[in-house]
């Protein structure tokens, strides 16, 4: 899910400043003298002593780790085929069955829904063993998003009532403790659009909406990054040179950052369409680089096709994969000229984390997506994300 270049960078690529700062024929270097060093920090820490920064910091970075750890788990959950186990939902109240019969019947509740009959007709029986492990995975999915509601509300009270927030920060923190409510009724809204009434007839296969699975696992993403930047601008001041290559590298829209979310989007498309099951070699669509069925009459117009036609949503999310490939080499090749380790660093493990994801989706693709592997590549997006959001903070941490 990667930030790319804007057009606006390859304005740039022309502009009197790179002009000015590199001639690539005259010189053996992109290097360009350096101004004076400054130190970055960002206006939500400023004013804060060392130690509350820290505290703050390592609480945002664990709030990061506990959101990624939620979409990993989701995404075993939605790959096991577990979301709609669980019939009932209760804000605060939600205890495993203790005994077998409490087990029996909260499978006798499960029956009455369409997802039963769906799985009965595809799979044969339905175990209660079966049962039981499937609605474990949806139970912990819920509850690892009580403990991160827990893990933030708890230390958040306390460093505001200790001062550890300034006003800006204070707003984040709202801001944060909103989407993170949100983001729990976006799941129940999810569930609900796979029809989860009981006797209810269900036309097709009963899986929820892939818009409003997108919708989950954007919001999840945005969390996950707001939390990680966060927690980099608490623990980071950067020491910073300057050069004209720098200018342009850290222009506020060379990446553009809604572009991350809508590859996010389309991962969610191929997951909630099934998408990766419809053309399972590569580099070829069967033996054609554009499928016939790309676009098809019965979904109407191109951009239903985008969004609903599983080819067409697997087509795109193939090549925005490539465009992502292409761009951050070109962003490593450009980096590796500039002076400064932390960059440099953010740089490789940047790319490498793009070619490792590239890779994974490509097994899973030709490997009929397996649970493990569809769970690894979901994971991978999440470090891809993070290396760009740690190289991007680097960047911005350059002063113009």
């Amino acid at each position: 899910m990667p930030l790319l270049f804007s057009q606006s960078v390859f304005r740039s690529l022309r502009a009197s400043n790179l002009l000015r700062g590199i001639n690539v024929l005259n010189k053996p270097s992109w290097r360009t003298p350096r101004r004076t060093l400054s130190t970055h920090i960002d206006s939500i820490v400023k004013g804060l002593p060392n130690g509350a920064r820290k505290s703050v910091g390592y609480w945002l970075l664990g709030m990061a780790g506990l959101t990624f750890g939620a979409i990993g788990i989701g995404g075993v959950t939605r790959l096991t085929e577990s979301g709609l186990s669980m019939v009932d939902w209760h804000p605060f109240k939600e205890v495993p069955p203790r005994t077998e019969e409490s087990w029996n019947k909260e499978f006798e509740k499960y029956k009455q829904f369409p997802e039963y009959e769906h799985v009965v007709k595809d799979r044969g029986e339905m175990t209660l063993s079966r049962f039981k492990f499937i609605w474990y995975m949806e139970w912990c999915h819920r509850q690892w998003g009580r403990l991160i509601g827990v893990a933030f509300a708890l230390p958040a009270t306390l460093f505001w009532y200790r001062g550890y927030f300034n006003k800006g920060m204070k707003i984040r923190v709202v801001c944060y403790g909103v989407l993170i409510g949100f983001q729990g009724l976006l799941g129940w809204y999810m569930v609900r659009s796979a029809g989860m009434d009981p006797g209810e007839e269900f036309v097709g296969v009963p899986r929820v909406s892939h818009y409003r699975l997108a919708a989950h696992l954007s919001t999840a993403a945005i969390l996950y990054s707001l939390f990680l930047w966060s927690g980099f601008s608490h623990m980071c001041t950067h020491p910073t040179g300057l050069d004209c290559l720098m200018d342009i590298l850290s222009h506020p829209r060379m990446f553009g950052g809604w572009y991350s979310f809508a590859r996010t989007h389309v991962g969610a498309f191929v997951a909630g369409l099934d998408a990766g099951l419809t053309y399972n070699s590569w580099p070829k669509m069967a033996d054609r680089w554009v499928p016939d069925d790309l676009l098809v009459a019965r979904y109407g117009s191109t951009l239903r096709n985008l969004v609903e036609n599983p080819t067409a949503v697997q087509f795109m999310h193939r090549n925005l994969a490539y465009l992502t490939v292409a761009l951050v080499t070109g962003a490593w090749v450009m980096t590796l000229r500039v002076p400064g380790g932390r960059l440099r660093n953010a740089a490789h493990f940047m790319l490498a984390a793009t070619i490792g994801q590239s890779a994974i989706g490509i097994i899973t693709l030709l490997q009929y997506v397996p649970v493990w592997l569809g769970a690894t590549h979901q994971a991978g997006s999440l470090v891809l994300l993070s290396t760009i959001l740690w190289y991007t903070h680097c960047l911005r941490a350059i002063r113009k």
